[in-house]
């Protein structure tokens, strides 16, 4: 009964996260709403804390549930035997290509489509945590960029480039608010892998 629940809530979730992962791309109705509804629980942050505070918060958040999500639902004892076999299937048709000999060159391209399979289930592995990610990953987004159209006047001091608009872009489509995120999520993601464990692929 319950691996029956487990299965089925899995599926659940797994559902969400891909209406919420291929949804925000194609409706601008659903990214609005996922922001409204993620404001009634997180919108009174940015009244106690700065809003480069509340986007370190949110980085921190993401990086702890990503983190978590990957250790458990990735099977890295079979991502570092496929890392492996990669390495050893490389190193072989160099070798076999270097030696001009075409029966070598044969089996070493024979045993790269052999590994076509053990790839494809390595995109689905990685795919999945993806979904599960989006649940709560997606919806923060979404918030901080409907309360950052709210406020066009937030800004920030960044170090070297002075003082900035959040919501104008650093490079290309890249926004300000973005780009803190992402220096934020960094160091944040590293530790907590390294504190879990988490991907070691050494």
């Amino acid at each position: 009964m319950n691996a029956k629940l487990t299965e089925s809530l899995d599926k659940a979730a797994l559902a969400v996260g891909f209406v919420l992962f291929f949804g925000i791309m194609v409706s601008s109705d659903l990214r609005n709403s996922l922001g409204v509804l993620t404001g009634h629980l997180i919108g009174w942050l940015p009244d106690i804390l700065p809003f480069h505070v509340v986007l370190f918060i949110l980085a921190a958040v993401t990086g702890l549930y990503a983190s978590l999500i990957q250790k458990y639902t990735m099977d890295w004892d079979f991502l570092r035997a496929q890392q492996e076999k990669m390495k050893k299937m490389q190193r072989n048709m160099k070798e076999a290509q270097l030696s001009g000999d075409q029966s070598r060159i044969q089996a070493a391209q024979t045993e790269q489509m052999k590994m076509v399979s053990d790839q494809g289930k390595m995109m689905q592995m990685q795919f999945k945590p993806m979904l599960y990610i989006g649940l709560i990953s997606i919806p923060l987004f979404m918030w901080a960029y409907l309360y950052i159209g709210g406020h066009p006047d937030l800004t920030m001091n960044f170090p070297f480039w002075g003082e900035h608009a959040i919501n104008t872009t650093v490079l290309g489509p890249i926004l300000y608010w973005f780009y803190w995120y992402f220096v934020c999520s960094l160091p944040v993601s590293q530790i907590i892998r390294k504190a879990l464990d988490i991907g070691s692929m050494s």
